[in-house]
């Protein structure tokens, strides 16, 4: 799977980078991308942090029932 992705990402690569870059800031797309994913940062982190609550929770539980 990983090598399927990696053929299909190769032409891309192949274009220099700053040309790449400028093509993205003149439509506008780089803030797009930019902001996505720091859209998916902040959901990852937000997600983990209630995770951790949870959990948290849970061991305080299971701790109370075992000292009783």
């Amino acid at each position: 799977m990983l090598l399927i992705c990696l053929t299909l990402v190769t032409p891309i690569w192949a274009q220099s980078a700053t040309e790449r870059s400028d093509w993205m800031r003149s439509n506008g797309l780089l803030f797009i991308v930019i902001g996505v994913l720091v859209i998916i940062f902040i959901g990852l982190v937000l997600y983990l942090l209630l995770l951790d609550r949870k959990l948290k929770k849970l061991e305080q539980s299971i701790n109370t029932e075992e000292h009783e």
